[in-house]
């Protein structure tokens, strides 16, 4: 049974409850998926009482009521409640993968003048992005520029607004990069300082968009490869089913998913997609 907030040191009488906490809870699970445990309650409270005290609210009960009816509170409170964790390179294996089997057939597709389309759903502040980016590019200078004038997209989406800002900015401490291979880096980045910027042409590739991926996707094109990594973690089991269904119908056929490495597919996706790696999976030809 959850400890009522209200107890806890630094927390006044009235001001924060089980009952607060439940509420946004649910809050949080019908508006983004989001699942927040018992042991999260002074998580909450910390991440949102900035915006409860911003709010002009004296307690989280009247914060609570002003975000059922305001749309763009609610948001505000649940960008505060999520985790935009990510960095370069990350779960190297992936992009180790992508280079060897799937970017051969991108790069055959572009030369017949056909397209190539990839979204990193969950994008955080553009690590990912930009190192999916760079390495579909590639380690020779002439032949990434000649795949960055074909027909090549990468959609990078995230439910928090500051986070793509960050993103789509493009700019990075320059030890946040170390883990992006060196053929790569001196390709694609330009020092600036002790800062570094992603290149115009890598760039280029990028569109970046708010979006709720349990809410309506607005694409009508599908995509030839999908990251979404280490974002269902934050979900319950239903939650991840229906989310990694609609990846599959999203996707065109032969086209790859990338999960997280704690993630995995079950429920009815698993009749469209197969597992072709260790937290990676390919959609049936069919």
């Amino acid at each position: 049974m959850l400890a009522a907030p209200e107890t806890l040191p630094g927390i006044s009488p009235g001001v924060y409850s089980a009952e607060d906490f439940a509420a946004v809870s649910a809050l949080a699970h019908a508006e983004a998926g989001i699942v927040l445990a018992e042991g999260k309650a002074m998580l909450v409270y910390s991440r949102l009482a900035p915006l409860v005290r911003d709010s002009g609210c004296a307690t989280f009960g009247s914060y609570i009521l002003r975000i059922r009816e305001d749309a763009t509170e609610r948001n505000r409170a649940i960008m505060a409640l999520t985790t935009n964790h990510t960095f370069f390179y990350r779960e190297a294996h992936h992009f180790e993968h992508f280079a060897s089997e799937v970017r051969p057939g991108l790069i055959e597709a572009l030369g017949r003048g056909g397209k190539a389309r990839l979204w990193s759903a969950g994008s955080s502040s553009g690590e990912e992005t930009w190192s999916l980016l760079m390495t579909l590019l590639g380690p020779d200078r002439a032949a990434g520029e000649r795949i960055a004038r074909g027909d090549v997209r990468l959609l990078a989406s995230d439910i928090a607004a500051h986070a793509l800002r960050k993103a789509e900015a493009a700019r990075y401490r320059a030890e946040d990069i170390k883990a992006v291979p060196d053929a790569l880096s001196r390709l694609w980045t330009v020092p600036a300082g002790d800062e570094v910027e992603i290149s115009p042409t890598v760039r280029s590739l990028a569109r970046f968009r708010t979006l709720n991926l349990h809410g309506p996707w607005p694409m009508q094109g599908k995509f030839d490869v999908i990251f979404c990594r280490n974002v269902m973690i934050y979900f319950d089991n239903p939650t991840k089913e229906r989310l990694v269904a609609r990846f599959a119908e999203a996707l065109v056929p032969g086209g790859w998913l990338y999960v997280g490495h704690s993630e995995r597919v079950t429920g009815p996706a698993l009749r469209m997609l197969a597992t072709a790696g260790p937290t990676i999976y390919r959609r049936s030809e069919a």
